[in-house]
């Protein structure tokens, strides 16, 4: 997704983008760390000091498409 094509308010924290979409906010880290999602750059003029202890953040309509297709995975029994 191009930035440009972004709104300010298309931008979002792992919490907000997993309360939005309902996938969890590991899952969408990895996604991110495997490069299927981009990462942005909060402000932070504009986000220190509101609690968010972390200034990554991702493009919702971005998450969005790929919360269509996500499923869960069950747990896996690991054999010890």
């Amino acid at each position: 997704m191009d930035p440009a094509e972004l709104y300010p308010e298309d931008l979002v924290y792992a919490h907000e983008a997993s309360a939005a979409t309902g996938v969890p906010e590991p899952v969408i880290r990895q996604w991110a760390s495997r490069g299927k999602i981009a990462r942005y750059k909060g402000d932070p003029r504009q986000y220190s000091g509101q609690g968010h202890e972390y200034k990554t953040m991702y493009a919702l309509p971005e998450i969005e498409a790929r919360a269509a297709r996500y499923k869960p995975r069950p747990p896996q029994d690991r054999a010890a």
